[in-house]
């Protein structure tokens, strides 16, 4: 079934069910975008697609990014649906496991580089098979880094490892996509309220030892970040972005 929009332009969101994936999501809906919403549970892509209002312009598929076959399945079905990709927003992602590294189990860390690095490599793989084969040719891939891509927290030996390499996912992407006419870029998010980032609000352990509670931001921010990133002409990038809570202790010394 092929289904028309109002704008032609179609975009993947993986993780789209909850947090930053959700606010992307619901923000491209709102902007005539169509979008295939990408998420391990089907309940909360459907229900991103209600509240979006958007009808047959929001298709909900149940995808592991962190396995290549569901993630190629999840390509060929927005293409099938719709025809094209124009956009990927590459989102889906964990948190660290509890406690100190030292006491995490090879599974734990493996099931952290499955989804954050394996899952955006299979991701950006498919999509580029997708876009250089189109007509018209080419799109845009956005991942999520976060701004642990750039300085880690204390405790987080999986989650900074693994976005830092997302970085240079994107920059080695964004190089060999220029043949295909495909602009990557990244964003680089601190501090949205999300249930990963709730626990800001509670106290959190800064790098000298001490607990802190830190300033939080609306989540639909950052969904509007990510639509200007989207609606960018592809002769046009943004590499990296990052938006944040203005008064988190992120830069210089907090």
């Amino acid at each position: 079934m092929s289904v028309e929009n109002n704008k032609g332009r179609i975009a993947i969101v993986t993780g789209a069910g909850t947090g930053i994936g959700r606010a992307a999501a619901l923000a491209l809906l709102a902007d005539g975008w169509s979008v295939t919403l990408a998420g391990r549970r089907l309940e909360p892509l459907e229900q991103v697609a209600e509240e979006s209002g958007a009808g047959a312009r929001a298709f909900a598929v149940p995808t592991d990014v962190a396995n290549a076959q569901s993630v190629q399945a999840l390509f060929a079905a927005a293409v099938e649906r719709f025809g094209r990709v124009d956009l990927l927003f590459n989102n889906a992602g964990v948190g660290n496991p509890p406690g100190p590294f030292e006491d995490w189990t090879p599974e734990q860390w493996r099931g952290v580089v499955d989804i954050n690095l394996s899952g955006m490599f299979f991701c950006i793989q498919q999509a580029f098979r997708t876009m250089k084969a189109q007509t018209p040719r080419g799109g845009r891939i956005i991942n999520n880094g976060s701004i642990s891509a750039t300085a880690p927290r204390p405790n987080s030996a999986a989650y900074t490892a693994t976005k830092h390499a997302v970085e240079g996912l994107t920059k080695t992407a964004s190089l060999d996509g220029r043949k295909y006419d495909i602009a990557v870029g990244q964003i680089d998010v601190g501090n949205a309220m999300t249930e990963l980032a709730a626990r800001m609000a509670k106290g959190v352990p800064q790098a000298n030892g001490e607990l802190a509670i830190e300033p939080l931001m609306d989540v639909k921010i950052v969904g509007q970040s990510v639509l200007y990133m989207a609606n960018l002409p592809l002769e046009a990038n943004v590499l990296f972005h990052t938006v944040m809570a203005t008064k988190m202790p992120f830069v210089g010394r907090g």
